[in-house]
């Protein structure tokens, strides 16, 4: 299983990462260790907004890299209010049936 998650900071941006495993990950963003992202160590984790898995790791970069590249800061806010937006934004581009929000 693979997941994509959409990450709070302290200063109100939303970081976007991939992992195969949430729990741990979240583990290093919120604990401000080395392992964690230079944008979120810098930052400092606030929560988690959204999350979604797939069972590849290929749909999860695509995914991912969808996020950061075509939504602006008020889509991410959006889809962070509303994960189900996820096919209205993506729906052309990926198989939507693939990503289950968790």
């Amino acid at each position: 299983m693979y997941y994509v998650y959409m990450l709070r900071c302290k200063d109100n941006s939303i970081y976007t990462g991939y992992t195969p495993d949430l729990e741990a990950r979240m583990e290093e963003h919120f604990s401000g260790g080395p392992k964690a992202s230079k944008y979120v160590r810098s930052r400092g984790a606030e929560r988690l907004e959204a999350c979604w898995e797939t069972e590849e790791k290929s749909d999860a970069l695509k995914l991912e890299a969808r996020i950061k590249k075509n939504l602006t800061k008020e889509q991410k806010e959006r889809l962070v209010a509303d994960p189900g937006l996820l096919e209205e934004y993506f729906g052309s581009f990926l198989d939507i049936a693939k990503y289950r929000k968790r």
